[in-house]
Order: C-alpha cells, then structure tokens, then sequence
C-alpha cells in the first residue's frame, strides 16, 4: 500500500450569496445564462488583461494570503499579470513518482464502463468530456485526476512526465463556476469550454490532459503544439477565474494511495503542489 505525505483534506466551501442566487433562483438562473457566455467571459478578461485593472492586485493578494515572495513579481502590469505570476526556480521541486500536474484541490474517480461517477455531483461520460467516443474507449477503467484551483491558487499548470503530445484540441462550450455548488446541479466538465491534450508519456502510457475553464476565465493558454515533452515543464496557464486541470490514466498505469480514494468518498479534496508525489 503506498503511503505518501498529503497536506489535511479539506471539505469544499459552502457557497452562498451571489452564487447560491445564480444557481438555485429562478431570475438568477436567467442572469447565469448571459454569464456562463464566452462574450461575458471575453469582455472581463480584456478589462484584467488591462492597466486599468492593476489597482485590483494589492486587495486581491491580501485577501488571498498569496505570498508573493515564491513569484516573480517586480513588474505586474495588470491584474492577470498577478494572477498567472510565473513561480520561481526551486520552488516546485519535482518529487519520485506521479506528480501533479498544477496545484490544487485533487479529487480521484475511478472510470467504470465508460462513466465517472463524483460523489453528491453529476455523473459524466468519458467520451463527453473528450467528446471522442472512440479515445474513451482507450480509458476505461483507469483513473480519473480533478484537479480544482481555487483564485488564490497557482494558475500556471506542467507536464507530469516526459514523452510526446499531439497537438491541443479546443472544445467549445459555456463557462460555469467550478465551485460545488454548480458541479451539483450540471454537468460542468461536459459542458464548459475545455481544451484537450493527448501525451504518449515514457512512464504512464498513453494520458490525456484536460483544463476546463470556468465563470470569468478570459483565456486557457497552452504553450505548445505537438511535439516533445518533458517532466516539470511549464505547459500553460489560466488567466483569471477558479479553474480545473482533469488528467485521465490508463487502466493499470499508475497506482494512488488508498487515502485519495477515501478522501473523496468523503466528500474531501486533498490539497497538493505542483511537482508532489501523488501516485507511483
């Protein structure tokens, strides 16, 4: 049985105010509509994206308890300069094993005939969230990594082994919260804009990396097209907004410890750093 060092799990937060009243009102759900739209979404990435925005970064760090002093951070031009801060050297050391993709909060599923099935949340199809049914097929019964990121998070995401990748495949679609209190009522990773990339990885097989974008992200950024890859090396980032980095694994291509599986039953996300041992 592998036993590896988590931080404690955490239950997922009670949401409430704005959004308890865009997903649970009737008038609220109409609002939702016009902002799960990508133009919503555009508009308020162009605004972070700007100078105008750069008065939002002190009361954004201080209310986060984002410590700087892990980021290059002399020259914020903009709001989203801050939100995707680049991290220094050495502080995401690359550990044995599996590691994680991004920092986050990691929920794990197993894929059984085709479905995940989340606790308390909607159950989705593999083949829908890859919208290829025939690439699904090559995931059944393998592993399912949810990697949440909260906005105080580390928005920048890595390539977890070395190998080869195609290139990335966008999907269309709307852009929910990813917060519980949405992954409740729909399907979010089916339904959001997402973009997709097939890895052929040296020590876990075949793989695919998946980051789901969310309410208010302006861009998922990827940095490359096909071609070689390499452990802990930067492959994108998320401009503003709480975001999610999905990874699928083959049948019997990496063993987790026994503590994620029960965590989640639970109801509890396992927080974990980019470049931590998550599996071997």
């Amino acid at each position: 049985m592998i036993k590896l060092n988590f931080e404690k799990a955490i239950a997922p937060p009670k949401d409430g105010g704005a959004l308890r009243f865009l997903y649970h009102n009737a008038f609220g759900r109409l609002l939702l509509r016009v902002l799960i739209s990508r133009g919503v979404s555009k508009l308020a990435g162009a605004y972070l994206s700007s100078r105008l925005s750069k008065g939002l970064i002190k009361k954004f760090v201080r209310n986060n308890n984002i410590d700087l002093n892990d980021f290059y951070s002399d020259d914020f031009k903009c709001f989203n300069d801050c939100f995707c801060r680049k991290i220094k050297d050495g502080k995401r050391p690359l550990e044995d094993g599996l590691i994680a993709p991004c920092d986050g909060l990691l929920s794990v599923y197993d894929i059984e005939d085709g479905l995940v099935l989340p606790i308390k949340q909607s159950k989705y199809s593999v083949a829908d969230l890859l919208d290829d049914a025939e690439l699904a097929r090559e995931f059944d019964g393998g592993k399912v990594l949810v990697f949440r990121l909260c906005v105080n998070h580390y928005h920048r995401y890595h390539y977890f082994d070395d190998g080869v990748k195609g290139d990335n495949k966008f999907i269309k679609g709307k852009l929910h919260t990813v917060r519980p209190i949405a992954l409740g009522q729909y399907p979010v990773f089916t339904q959001n804009c997402r973009e997709m990339t097939v890895m052929q990885t040296e020590r876990f097989g075949k793989a695919v990396q998946i980051e789901v974008g969310a309410m208010l992200v302006g861009k998922i950024a990827n940095l490359h097209q096909s071609g070689p890859i390499k452990r802990g090396e930067e492959k994108g980032m998320f401009l503003y907004g709480g975001s999610t980095v999905v990874l699928l694994l083959q049948k019997d291509a990496a063993t987790l410890p026994e503590e994620l599986f029960e965590n989640t039953r639970q109801g509890l996300e396992t927080p974990v750093r980019m470049g931590q041992q998550i599996g071997e």
